[in-house]
Order: C-alpha cells, then structure tokens, then sequence
C-alpha cells in the first residue's frame, strides 16, 4: 500500500494539508481531514494537453484555474480548496514552492472571496500598513526597515485581506519569511551569505523572520503605494476617493484573473468596503537615495496621528 505523507501547516489564515514540504511555514495542530486547503501531487499532462491552450500559461475551466509554467509544473487551483501539482523535468522544488506560495496562493485566495494585494505588511499600534507598488518599488525593503526598528511583519509579497464580521477589513497573516534582493540586504547591513537564494538563478534571498513575526490578524488601517522617482527628495501625500480604487485594482495581486473569473462586481464591491477603514497614500521614493529609514518614521507618525482622530 502506497503511504502519501501530508504535513499541516498554518499560513494566510488557512490550514494547510500539503504533500509537498515547506520549511518556511509554521506547522499546524489541525488535523489532516479539517484542512482548508489541500496540496498534493497528480499528472496534469493529459489534462493541459486536452485544454488546447499550447500557447496559454493559463486557462480558467469549470475545475479551475490552471497554470503551465515552462520549467517548473502544470498547477491546477480547484474552488480554493484543492491545488494539484504535476512538476515538469528538471524542476527546482525551490521554484515550485515559489509559485504555490504566490500565483497558485493568490487564486486560491480570489477563489475564496478574500482579497489578495501585492505587497508587505507590518504592524503598527495594533493595526496593519501595507505596502503595495510595482516590482521593484522597494516593499519588502521597506518593511524589512520596519522590521529592523523593532516592529512585527504580517505577511511579504501577497497581503491576504478578509472581511470581518462587521465589515472591517483585516490581514492575516502569512509565514515568517521575507524575500530580499541583494541590494536590499546590503542597504540593511545583512550577510547575504548567511541567507538561501529563492532559488539558483537569481540573488534574491529567503529571509526568515520568525522573531518578528505577528502571528495573528490585525484590522488593516493604511496603504502606502510606492513609487521609484528620479527626484532627491520623498514625499508622502494621502489620496482619497476615486484616486483610490485605480490604484487597489492595479495591485491586486494576479489581478489579471478578476474579469476571466467574473469577480469584477465582487471586487469593486471589496475594495470600495476598504476604502471606508484604510487610509491611502503614495509615497515617492528616491531611486538615488536609500529612503527606508526616512519613511520608517513618517509612516509611524501618520499612523499615530491617524488613531488620536
């Protein structure tokens, strides 16, 4: 008899039944068959060759979102309680936790009626600012620079937002780790060598967290957009109305998929709820300048000023 080993774990306000092992997750006491997700492995060959898609890296079906991604595994994402995963030949098992961790996670996410941003979350006095902007922006640097001023991460790359039951939008949190380019470990003073690469191509790093992690949900009370300018100087201006919901729907994380998944009416409907509990603003940045520190403490005092209203 074949024996499958699962292992439990707890990430993004789910539990997680997993045939595939993640070291960066912390583990579950949940039992196997109470699971909210489960993760294991299957031979999707036949069926991405039955979709007709060659060309496509993905097609939404009645069972779900799949994903052929060249060089690491065929994804199948089922109703946000089901991922199947058939790697490819010569696969990093580094690469595949990579994209379950962030595309597949993000579908799972949009499946289940929770908004996934594309960003990083700290906490400050008990409430969650999160850090949304384009590749490259400086998030994850930002919030590693909130990190190293004593503050506790929520979540890196895909900012889980749920609606509480009254309304109120709230993070949950990820797993214990953020990803860090050189540049930005250098900036932070961090050895890069005592890090692992994502995996063996890029000099992008795993950096875990567990120290300053915060293992619990918090209601979201900002975002900050980050955007690289040519300028000397930052600035942090707040923006309202509907300079707002632009700016949500681009950094939406795979936001892509709304309108193939007919969530558009659902989406609007979200991110205009949030907009009612978060305050937004935009923050430039220099591209010359490492500014990090600079914004540690504007953020903090706006976000202070922001609970005595």
């Amino acid at each position: 008899m074949l024996t499958i080993n699962r292992t439990a774990y707890d990430a993004f306000g789910l539990t997680i039944s997993s045939e595939i092992p993640f070291t960066e997750l912390a583990s579950s006491r949940t039992s196997h068959e109470q699971a909210d997700l489960v993760i294991a492995y299957a031979d999707l060959a036949a069926a991405w060759e039955q979709l007709g898609c060659p060309d496509s890296d993905y097609v939404i079906t009645d069972m779900g979102v799949f994903y052929r991604i060249a060089g690491v595994a065929i994804f199948q994402v089922q109703d946000g309680a089901r991922v199947y995963v058939s790697p490819l030949e010569h696969a990093e098992k580094e690469k595949i936790r990579l994209y379950l961790l962030g595309t597949v996670m993000g579908t799972v996410l949009l499946q289940r009626g929770i908004l996934p941003l594309h960003g990083s979350a700290v906490v400050i006095n008990g409430g969650a600012y999160a850090f949304v902007g384009d590749s490259g922006a400086g998030k994850s640097t930002l919030a590693a620079a909130f990190l190293d001023a004593g503050y506790e991460l929520l979540t890196d790359d895909v900012i889980a937002v749920r609606t509480s039951a009254t309304g109120e939008p709230v993070v949950v949190p990820a797993y214990p780790q953020q990803k860090l380019w050189q540049e930005s470990l250098d900036h932070m003073k961090m050895d890069a060598s005592e890090y692992e690469p994502l995996y063996q191509e890029v000099t992008k790093f795993a950096v875990p967290v567990s120290a300053k992690f915060h293992n619990g949900a918090v209601p979201l009370k900002g975002i900050f957009e980050l955007v690289k300018t040519e300028k000397e100087a930052w600035s942090i201006r707040p923006l309202q109305g509907l300079q707002c919901l632009p700016l949500l729907s681009h950094h939406t994380y795979r936001g892509f998929l709304i309108g193939a998944m007919r969530l558009i009416g659902w989406h609007f409907e979200v991110i205009t709820r949030l907009l009612n509990h978060a305050h937004v603003y935009r923050v430039e940045r220099s591209v010359h300048t490492f500014t990090a520190p600079m914004l540690v403490e504007e953020i903090v005092r706006l976000a202070h000023k922001e609970e005595l209203q």
